[in-house]
Parts: structure tokens; C-alpha cells; sequence
């Protein structure tokens, strides 16, 4: 091979070696590029841009919200002061010195003389400490956990302004290979803010605590084993964003194994989606409770397969002690959809005091009020909010002013949209099919049930887990009651009187429903006919084969035999097919 085409058709691995760019498929997404093997050694899923695209929407807006948080926050001081320079010592309280030389609210202590010649002179270090160097804002570090072939750690450095570094961590050695690789392949700006090392996540993350302001968490699989350390490794105020792909262990087809992971027990309810969502909250806040840390959620999002999840993470041993507060058990009636949650813990206040008590219980008897079964009983979830609801207007306006920047803009809009409208405060949902297939009737349109629970003087509004799921404070027998006088207008076939349907029948509703139009009966979106649940955009999407794994005449059934078609004239050396291969690795 002549000198020409040695530079037209081979490439530098981040080690110096050759490798010959016939043997990869280019992938692009968003700025970045990355190089495939055909081979499926490094872990990659396309269907992942939404995940990925949603986590640049946050981390824009942490980024812009940590500035806003430290401008505040020197706002204060300087009032506080009375516009004096203050003294250093009396400023820095002992607790908050990290590592870093950040303190917890992430301003900059004292610069390490190695970074910086200047900080060897006395008179520099006192203008660092008093002067404005002291009250300079570092640009963040993110720590991508789990890179594989590092696609997502490269779009965050070239597409986030104002990281400062991205360090990418795997323990597999093909990965970091690949990883390094597409580093060099991105140019100047990823070889400047991307490093790649061959390192056991859990391990870095314990040697380096307090040290990220972002640890983003995206394994194949459950994070569990993962989240002891992550905890640790994020800065006071910092970002966790973490995914789970494991929705069959938390929506409860293993219940067994979601709580030895978990620490938590999954209903196999219409809500399982986002119970999964809120047992993973209360997994981190376990976590994080074991070192006088707690989070605050500002994003949870269950989408495709998966759930994710944007909490901060704080330091505060005094304010740790609500954490009781914000989890619940619930049961679940198994007749009915009825569902009742108990909260863990309660607090009694007394002049300027604060106690904090075992919640009263049982919330529920042992059998159900409305149909007469018996409850399962699940969780504890985390029955606080999910969503922070300033974050998910700032995030969607972000969004849609910069939509040409998102490869899967309309899906991630979309979802964001639905996140705005739901109710905050209300855990869990009711399915309006479930109730009308409890009682064996024809259901009611969701504009004249959602009118009906607003003429009877409750909140109600959709879910983004379930195009049908519908969250409200109304009690379960108001709910019942709105049935009861809708099957009066509605006739049913007799049942066997010992179905729950029979039961609460049998009934006389205690309120009388109004089912005229309700102003508030459809949502923003839905009066201005935004599209908010869109179908997925090819047949199975999904999270794909692992590494290594090759896609054979098996999965023909499966994927059909244009894959496989494509991967064999792959390996044959046919360059002219690769728009046809259907990558087979999964996520990054």
C-alpha cells in the first residue's frame, strides 16, 4: 500500500498505531463522530439519542443555573458584608474546603501552584483569596461512568459550552481502545476536554470524592451496584444523572430480586413505570443518606425502555433527617385499581422545634372499602416530587430554541412538554381503561371524566409514562362515585356479584358527578394539538445485543434478514453496504 493511500484509507489509534478505517462505519450524532467495528466489540445503541439528547438539555441548564445559584449566593455575601472585603478565614467555615480546592457551593478556594506559575508568588496568593480570583466560578466537570465508545462523553464536550473536562472510565479494555480512538478521530476540541481511562467506575468514583460537578450513570442494566460510589463522587450542588434499563425487575416481574437491588418492593399496577422511577429515587436517596447527603430530583423521565433520572445531590446532615418524609409504602387493592400510600414518616412542630416520628398507620384496613379484596403492599417509593417544574420550563424552552441541535428534538419536546402539565404533588396515577374494565362498562371520553373530577372540586391532569394515565387528588371514592353515576347513564350486563365491579355497584354514589365540559378539561398542549406521545421511530427499538455478541441466523425472525443480509456482506468486505447494516451493539 503506497504512501497516498496508507493516509486516505488508515488512521492513529490514541496509542499511535494504525488501523484501517475500510473496517469501521462512521456514526454521526449531534457534532460528534464515532468509528464502529462491524464486529460489535464496543457497546453502542442508536436508540439511545433520545437519552442522550435529554441529558445535554439538563446538563445546559445545570450548567446555566450554577452560574445563576453563584451569582446569588455572592449577592448575599457582599450585602451581608456590607459591601467590605471580608476575611478569608472567617469566610471559608472548615466543613466546606473540597478536593479541588472548591468549596461546596463551588467557588474557587486557592489554585494548586502546578496549574497555575503565578500562585507561587505571596502577593498573587493573597489576591486569589481576597481578590475577585476568589470568587470565580470553575466550568464543571463531568464524569461519564460507563463510556463504551465514549459518543456521549464526546457530544457533551463538543456540543455543553462552559466543561471544562470530561473524564470517560471503562474496565474494558476494547472499549477505551474505541474510546481513545474517536477522541483523536473528534479533533482538537474532544483530545483537549475528553480523557479516556481503563478504570472500575465504582473504584475511581470512591478515590475521587466530591471531585464531579456531574457523574452521569448509564450502564446496560440495573445502576445498583454503581450508586454507593456515585453519591460519594458528586460535588455539594452537583448533578447525578442516572438511567436504568432493567424495567422488568422494577415493574415487578421479579419483585424478590428489585429488592435486593433496590431496597425496594414493585405493585404490578398500570403506574409500574413510574413506580420504577420513584423506586430508583429512593434507592440514590438511600444511598446518599449513609453520608449525611439528600437529593433533589429536577428531572425523572421514564421513555422507550428505560427510566432516567437528573437529581442534585447535597450535604446536610439536619436536613437529611426529612427523607422519611418523602417516601411512602402503597397498596394496592388486588380487585380494584384503588391504591393507598402510607407515609414512612411524619413530623410534629412545638414552639420553634421540630420532631420527627414513625408515620401513623395502617393507612388502609385489611380489606378494601371499595370492593372488598385484599392489598398487596409495596415500596417504600419516593412519593415527593419527580420534577422540578422551573427546571422543565427552563429545559424546554433551551430546547426549543436551539431544536436544530437536537437530533431527536421532537421526541424529547415531546416528553418535556407532558413533564410540564403533570401535577407535581400526586404520586402514582389511575388508568382510566383499568377502572372501566373493573367494572365491565364502556369508557368515558378522558375530557368528560377529567370534567367530572374537576366540576367535583379536585385537581387532575396526564401523566408522560402513559398516554391513558391520569393523576388527581381525589380519593378513591369520589373516583368510584363519578363510575357510578356514569354507569347510571350507562348501563351494564349483570356480573357474578362476588367481582369486584359487582361490589362497588352495588353501591349508592355519596356525590352526584357533573360531566358538563370543565374549561380546564384538556391541557395546553392537547387544546393547541402539540403532539405529546409519538410512536417509536422503527421496529424494535430496543436496547440491542450486548458487546461482542453477533446478530445470526436466529435473530432473522427478529430483526429480518436485511441485518443479517448487511452484517455478512460486511465481513465479506462489501464497503458499499454499510448504510444497510443495522448496528447490532447496544446503548452507549
Amino acid at each position: 500500500m503506497g504512501a497516498e493511500n496508507k493516509t486516505d484509507e488508515e488512521k492513529q489509534n490514541g496509542d499511535g498505531t494504525l488501523f484501517d478505517l475500510n473496517d469501521y462505519t462512521i456514526i454521526k450524532e449531534g457534532d460528534a463522530e464515532i468509528l464502529m467495528h462491524a464486529k460489535n466489540e464496543v457497546f453502542y445503541n442508536k436508540t439511545q439519542v433520545n437519552n442522550r439528547d435529554m441529558s445535554i438539555a439538563v446538563l445546559r441548564t445545570f450548567i446555566s443555573q450554577r452560574k445563576q445559584e453563584h451569582e446569588a449566593m455572592l449577592t448575599r455575601r457582599r450585602t451581608k458584608a456590607g459591601n467590605k472585603v471580608p476575611d478569608a478565614k472567617a469566610e471559608i467555615p472548615d466543613d466546606s474546603v473540597q478536593h479541588n480546592g472548591e468549596s461546596n457551593d463551588g467557588s474557587e478556594v486557592l489554585e494548586d501552584a502546578s496549574h497555575n506559575e503565578s500562585c507561587s508568588k505571596p502577593e498573587e496568593e493573597t489576591k486569589n483569596l481576597r481578590g475577585k480570583g476568589r470568587e470565580e466560578l470553575k466550568p464543571p466537570r463531568v464524569l461519564e461512568a460507563l463510556s463504551a465508545s465514549g459518543l456521549r462523553a464526546l457530544r457533551y464536550a463538543r456540543e455543553v459550552e462552559g466543561i471544562s473536562q470530561v473524564v470517560a472510565l471503562d474496565n474494558d479494555k476494547a472499549s477505551v481502545e474505541a474510546c481513545r480512538r474517536n477522541i483523536k478521530f473528534n479533533g482538537s476540541v474532544a483530545c483537549s476536554k475528553v480523557e479516556s481511562h481503563l478504570a472500575d467506575a465504582r473504584v475511581y468514583m470512591l478515590t475521587h470524592p466530591k471531585e464531579f460537578d456531574v457523574v452521569d450513570l448509564d450502564p446496560y442494566g440495573a445502576p445498583s451496584v454503581f450508586l454507593d460510589s456515585a453519591v460519594q463522587s458528586v460535588a455539594d450542588g452537583g448533578m447525578l444523572m442516572c438511567t436504568a434499563t432493567d424495567m422488568a425487575v422494577l415493574c415487578g416481574g421479579n419483585g424478590e430480586v428489585c429488592y435486593s437491588k433496590y431496597g425496594s418492593y414493585p405493585l404490578r399496577g398500570k403506574y409500574c413505570h413510574e413506580m420504577a422511577l420513584r423506586i430508583l429515587l429512593a434507592s440514590i436517596e438511600s444511598h446518599a443518606n449513609r453520608y449525611k447527603r439528600y437529593i433533589v430530583p429536577v428531572l425523572s423521565v421514564q421513555m422507550d425502555f428505560y427510566v432516567r433520572v437528573f437529581v442534585r445531590i447535597y450535604t446536610s446532615a439536619s436536613d437529611m433527617k426529612s427523607t422519611p418524609l418523602k417516601l411512602s409504602y402503597v397498596y394496592q387493592c388486588t380487585g380494584c385499581d384503588s391504591f393507598h400510600l402510607q407515609p414512612v414518616g411524619r413530623t410534629v412542630s412545638k414552639n420553634n422545634s421540630v420532631r420527627y416520628l414513625p408515620g401513623f398507620g395502617p393507612a388502609v384496613s385489611q380489606e378494601c372499602s371499595d370492593c372488598g379484596k385484599k392489598f398487596n403492599m409495596g415500596g417504600p417509593i419516593w412519593s415527593a416530587p419527580i420534577h422540578d417544574q422551573e427546571w422543565v420550563a427552563a429545559i424546554l424552552a433551551d430546547v426549543k430554541s436551539m431544536k436544530d441541535r437536537y437530533p431527536a428534538y421532537e421526541r424529547i419536546s415531546a416528553v418535556l412538554t407532558t413533564v410540564s402539565e403533570e401535577l407535581p404533588d400526586i404520586p402514582l396515577f389511575l388508568s382510566l381503561h383499568n377502572l372501566c374494565a373493573t367494572l365491565k362498562c364502556t369508557s368515558p371520553s378522558a375530557v368528560i371524566f377529567r370534567s367530572a373530577v374537576i366540576n367535583a372540586g379536585y385537581r387532575i391532569s396526564g401523566t408522560h409514562v402513559n398516554p391513558l394515565g391520569l393523576k388527581t387528588d381525589a380519593p378513591m371514592d369520589v373516583i368510584w362515585d363519578i363510575m357510578r353515576c356514569w354507569i347510571k347513564n350507562h348501563p351494564v350486563k349483570a356480573q357474578p356479584s362476588d367481582q369486584a365491579g359487582s361490589v362497588i355497584l352495588a353501591k349508592e354514589p355519596v356525590l352526584q358527578a357533573n360531566f358538563s365540559r370543565a374549561v380546564a378539561s384538556l391541557s395546553k398542549a392537547q387544546a393547541k394539538k402539540v403532539a405529546r406521545f409519538l410512536p417509536n421511530p422503527e421496529r424494535h427499538w430496543g436496547p440491542k445485543l450486548r458487546a461482542g455478541r453477533q446478530i445470526t441466523s436466529k435473530h432473522v425472525s427478529l430483526l429480518g434478514p436485511k441485518a443479517l443480509n448487511g452484517i455478512n456482506n460486511h465481513e465479506n468486505g462489501d464497503g458499499s453496504n454499510h448504510e444497510d447494516v443495522e448496528e447490532p451493539a447496544a446503548k452507549q
